[in-house]
C-alpha cells in the first residue's frame, strides 16, 4: 500500500525568513531560559521569594517559561502564515 502526503509538497519560497525567524525566537528564549538556569545556579535562594499572590518566583518563573514558549508558537505561526500568504499573492500578480 502506497502512503503518498497528503498534501502537495514543493520548494517552500518563505523557508530562509522561516528560518531566520525561528533561530531569532529559539535565541530569544534561550536567553530567558539560561536566566532561569543562571538564577538557580548562582543564587537559588531568590527563587524562595514570594513576589506574587504566595507564588514564588520558581512558579512564576516556571509557568512563564511554559506560557512565552507556546506565546512564541502562536506568534511564529501567525507570522509565517502571513508571509507565506503575501509571496503567494505576489507570485500570483506577477504570472497575471
Amino acid at each position: 500500500m502506497l502512503h503518498a502526503p497528503a498534501a502537495p509538497t514543493g520548494k517552500d519560497p518563505a523557508a530562509a525568513y522561516k528560518t531566520r525567524l525561528g533561530i531569532w525566537m529559539f535565541l530569544c528564549y534561550l536567553a530567558f531560559y539560561g536566566l532561569f538556569v543562571g538564577i538557580n545556579v548562582f543564587r537559588p535562594m531568590w527563587m524562595e521569594r514570594i513576589i506574587w499572590r504566595g507564588l514564588n518566583v520558581a512558579t512564576v518563573y516556571g509557568f512563564s517559561l511554559i506560557i512565552i514558549a507556546l506565546l512564541q508558537a502562536l506568534a511564529y505561526d501567525a507570522l509565517c502564515r502571513k508571509r507565506e500568504y503575501a509571496m503567494k499573492q505576489g507570485t500570483e500578480k506577477e504570472k497575471r
